[in-house]
């Protein structure tokens, strides 16, 4: 298995992260493929691995004893899974699934213990992108209780067009209908409201952005705090490492 230098790496925290961190990281890692519905994290199980997406979209899902599921976090290719591991905790109550294939390297717990005590640097950019993560939650959050379905399904589709990079992407009315937490006819009304508004074009489990703009203008301010701070101290931080 060959992983790819840091010059190509397609996951984003690895490839800003110091070439000597990358170095320590390299051997280590594992390239795993990720298939629809696969389980990452366990609910209340104990965590084994980090997994640094490359392609494809996770899903972090909280449930209720009844049945009830919501999508409280998404991960692409700019993130990982397994952030509890990063304030040394073992397990964690929520479920992290693929919604949409796509491939992995992933590092093993013991490994990543290692690289966040020997690596400064390192800790320091993965405490950055879990600070994300959680505006990311707290966005999430405030988009359910203060914005309408429009709003949240045109922010959730940006979201999920920013980690697969293209403008089509399979997506079925049922995951979308535990992404936002309401009843699928919710949500096929919702998208027929977004398609005659020109920003999207629905087939069947496939949903294609036409009118990216547009979408921007219906997400309003549910979309864009969490991507602003992520370009600020990830994809533009110059400051220099200690």
């Amino acid at each position: 298995m060959v992983i790819p230098s840091q010059k190509h790496a397609r996951n984003s925290l690895l490839s800003r992260m110091q070439p000597d961190d990358y170095a320590a990281i390299d051997p280590v890692l594992e390239r795993v493929t990720l298939n629809r519905k696969d389980v990452l994290v366990q609910p209340n199980q104990p965590l084994t691995h980090v997994h640094f997406l490359e392609r494809g979209v996770a899903s972090v899902v909280v449930g209720t004893r009844d049945g009830r599921r919501i999508e409280v976090g998404i991960i692409g290719s700019e993130g990982a899974t397994g952030l509890p591991l990063l304030f040394g905790v073992e397990s964690t109550p929520h479920e992290t699934f693929i919604q949409i294939e796509g491939e992995a390297l992933r590092l093993s717990k013991a490994a990543f213990g290692s690289l966040i005590e020997e690596r400064p640097a390192f800790r320091r950019l993965m405490m950055r992108y879990a600070h994300i993560f959680q505006l990311f939650t707290a966005q999430t959050a405030l988009s359910h209780g203060s914005y309408t379905l429009e709003e949240r399904l045109a922010r959730w589709l940006l979201m999920c067009r920013d980690r697969v990079e293209k403008d089509e992407f399979p997506i079925t009315h049922e995951f979308l209908s535990v992404m936002l937490g309401v009843h699928r006819p919710g949500v096929t009304t919702t998208i027929h409201i977004l398609e005659g508004a020109g920003t999207i074009r629905a087939r069947r489990s496939h949903i294609e952005i036409i009118d990216r703009a547009k979408l921007e203008l219906i997400a309003g301010d549910s979309y864009g705090i969490p991507e602003a701070e992520y370009r600020r101290l990830i994809t533009d931080d110059v400051t220099p490492e200690p």
